[in-house]
């Protein structure tokens, strides 16, 4: 680590004060990676003389990284015991997970600029810094006094390297060294990066070991029986067929989520209400390797019956139905979600089938209102799907009056379509767009309807969420149910994207690193606009299952404003290009042959954010 002499300290604070007094470039004798940090950091809108960072107190204390950084931080704080070096390792995102070693007086400066445990020292926040800089160029990085980007941080200089987990190649997080400004032994660079890489190797043993040790148990409890088995560890998750068969993606998330409730207890048992209404009975093992704990072994046994019941004799149910009345009620037919406003209208829906009672289904374009009628209709065991016809079709209002300069109404169109319609036990009849029915057709509209109900046949309209509809239609209809829009049932978007592209015959799943930007989006076409997505993304895959990149580049971005075709153009270049960089914008801006401070410009204007696969 180069020392930083007096006259050089004057020099770069000179340049600094230019640079943010006017739009003057930083001089030569400014290091390139500080330049580059600088724009950075004034693009960003920095603070320069207060450190506002952000805090998070609750983390993973026994993470993959903090195990395998742990002994090689008691070894540093043995051998710098009584210096002024402080030893701080971050995650990849820049949050600070252990501080060690470090003089009184130093350690009350870095509490005073938070370069604690619990803050984020990434680059967003605090501008030029060793931790950000070596995170945002994924490089070992020196930065010294006079070079940070905040006047709080310039009474230290710090040497920072990245911790590259051994598996996947991708930056874990870094090993920082900081200590007061002066002569700064040029050992410090050297020093991090043989932390970082002693860190790396750890890790490396450390996987090995937890992945041998989940892989043994796993295959032991599949040995014999076909049992629905599951094997979590951090960053590693075992299914077996019968396992694998009957659980979502959200289903993980809480099997894993009580797996993590299990602790270090040997064995656990309990109950875990899943996706679906439905629940399993989880025997959880802890699985332990020569590195400590590496994961659990959880042993299902579902339930048949969903555990959330009626009583018999309740609103809306038979009480001398048998079983099948006062059951709760059982999942729709290549449908999927749990939100209590889905769930109340699959319910209605699937009552209102079985007993053949009207039923009105309110919704947005593209919430599945026809598929909810459909699965509520396969549920009764029906062996034809319901007949669809389309009020809104053309062809159901208008058909040629013979001569003329063209087309006329034909009042008798809809009305006819409706009477030709099968009809009869065990049929159903969905009419679409109810609200599209005008006035002069509604009473005729309303006879064929009421006709194909006497006939035992289940009717079903469908409209959007504020219609106008003639007081003849409503009267014909004895329940109403309104179906959530997708921007309401966010947390059914994991078990819905799995259903949508098992319904696509896809054979694949999403990452984990997907369901963020699914989450973010706002979706005005609804559970329409998702298949379509996921539909084009599982056809362009370039791996086993749906990455980030594989999504369109609007799903990168936050939307602010509506954007003009040439705005649209160039936001999708820039997402493609970052895209194929892994998020390296330097080397996406290379590749584009434009600057990487053009790059950040362009990503805040347009809201791009890339989310890239998580490590393992």
């Amino acid at each position: 680590m180069p020392m930083e002499s007096e006259a050089q300290r004057r020099t770069i604070a000179r340049a600094r004060l230019k640079f943010l007094e006017g739009a003057e470039l930083p001089t030569p004798a400014v290091p390139e990676r500080v330049r580059d940090s600088w724009k950075r950091s004034k693009l960003l809108g920095i603070g320069i003389d207060e450190v506002v960072v952000p805090y998070r107190p609750d983390y993973d204390r026994e993470s993959h990284l903090m195990r395998a950084a742990a002994p090689v931080l008691d070894r540093l704080e043995q051998v710098l015991a009584g210096s002024d070096v402080c030893v701080i390792v971050t995650d990849r995102k820049g949050w600070v997970r252990d501080r060690r070693v470090g003089e009184a007086r130093l350690m009350d400066h870095l509490d005073t600029v938070h370069l604690a445990p619990g803050f984020s020292y990434a680059e967003q926040f605090v501008g030029t810094n060793g931790i950000g800089v070596a995170l945002e160029e994924r490089r070992s990085s020196v930065v010294l006094g006079a070079e940070h980007f905040n006047e709080r941080l310039q009474k230290v200089s710090c040497a920072a390297s990245p911790i590259r987990n051994p598996i996947s190649g991708r930056v874990a997080g870094t090993m920082n060294l900081t200590c007061w400004n002066g002569p700064a032994s040029s050992l410090m660079a050297a020093l991090a990066q043989e932390a970082a890489d002693d860190i790396a190797r750890v890790m490396y043993e450390i996987s090995t070991s937890y992945e041998r040790a989940l892989l043994a148990a796993f295959r032991q409890a599949t040995h014999y029986g076909d049992r629905p088995v599951l094997c979590i560890g951090q960053d590693l998750l075992l299914a077996n067929a019968a396992a694998a068969d009957r659980l979502t993606g959200d289903d993980h998330r809480l099997l894993r989520e009580a797996a993590a409730e299990h602790g270090h207890a040997l064995r656990t048992r309990r109950r875990v209400q899943l996706t679906g209404g439905t629940s399993a009975l989880v025997r959880c093992r802890r699985v332990d390797s020569p590195a400590g704990t590496a994961g659990h072994l959880l042993d299902l046994a579902f339930d048949d019956v969903p555990a959330t019941r009626k009583p018999a004799g309740a609103a809306g149910t038979r009480s001398s139905g048998g079983p099948a009345a006062d059951a709760g009620p059982r999942a729709l037919p290549g449908l999927a979600g749990a939100d209590p406003a889905w769930t109340a209208a699959s319910r209605t829906a699937s009552r209102c089938a079985r007993e053949r009672v009207p039923l009105l289904i309110y919704g947005e374009a593209g919430t599945g209102k026809a598929a909810l009628a459909r699965a509520a209709h396969a549920l009764t065991g029906a062996a034809t799907a319901p007949a669809v016809v389309d009020a809104a079709d053309p062809r159901h209002r208008a058909e040629a009056a013979g001569s003329g300069t063209g087309p006329a109404l034909d009042p008798d169109a809809l009305p006819r379509a409706l009477r030709t319609a099968p009809a009869g036990q065990g049929l159903a009849l969905v009419l679409r767009h109810l609200d599209a029915v005008t006035a002069a057709r509604a009473q005729a509209v309303a006879d064929a309807l009421a006709a194909a109900a006497a006939r035992g046949t289940w009717i079903v309209g469908t409209l959007g969420p504020a219609p106008e509809v003639p007081d003849a239609l409503l009267r014909l209809f004895a329940e109403a149910v309104t179906v959530p829009p997708l921007r309401h049932r966010v947390a059914d978007l994991p078990a819905l994207a799995e259903c949508l592209l098992r319904r696509a015959g896809a054979g694949v799943e999403c990452s984990p690193d997907v369901l963020p930007l699914l989450r973010r989006q706002s979706w005005p076409g609804n559970v329409g606009q998702l298949e379509s997505v996921l539909r084009k993304a599982a056809a362009g895959r370039r791996t086993y299952r749906v990455e980030p990149r594989d999504l369109p580049p609007s799903l990168h971005t936050v939307g602010r404003r509506s954007l003009s075709a040439w705005e649209t153009a160039e936001r999708d270049t820039l997402v493609e290009a970052l895209l194929d960089a892994g998020g390296n914008k330097l080397l996406a801006a290379q590749r584009l042959g434009i600057s990487r401070t053009t790059i950040y410009r362009k990503m805040r204007a347009y809201g791009i954010t890339i989310t890239l696969p998580t490590p393992r």
